[in-house]
C-alpha cells in the first residue's frame, strides 16, 4: 500500500491534487492512503516552500503545482 501525502493549505489546487490522485489510483486500482497536510510546520518539514507538494512513500515527488495526470501514472510505479 502506498501512502500518499497531498502537502498544503487547503487551497483550491491543493484539493484538485488529492482528487486527481485519489481518481487516477483508484482506476489502476492501487492501494493507497491518502492523507491531506495543512499544517505548515509539517509542510515545512519536509523541505517543501511552494506548494501544493506531493509525498509518495516520504519521498516528495513533486511541488508547486497541479501535477499532470501523466505525472500521476508515472508515480504508480514507485
Amino acid at each position: 500500500m502506498k501512502n500518499v501525502k497531498v502537502l498544503g493549505s487547503g487551497c483550491k489546487n491543493c484539493k484538485v491534487t488529492a482528487e486527481l490522485i485519489q481518481d487516477i489510483f483508484q482506476q489502476h486500482g492501487i492501494a493507497f492512503e491518502l492523507e491531506k497536510i495543512e499544517d505548515m510546520a509539517v509542510i515545512m518539514a519536509f523541505g517543501v516552500m511552494s506548494t501544493p507538494a506531493v509525498v509518495i512513500d516520504d519521498v516528495v515527488v513533486h511541488k508547486g503545482s497541479v501535477p499532470k495526470r501523466e505525472n500521476i501514472e508515472g508515480w504508480l510505479t514507485r
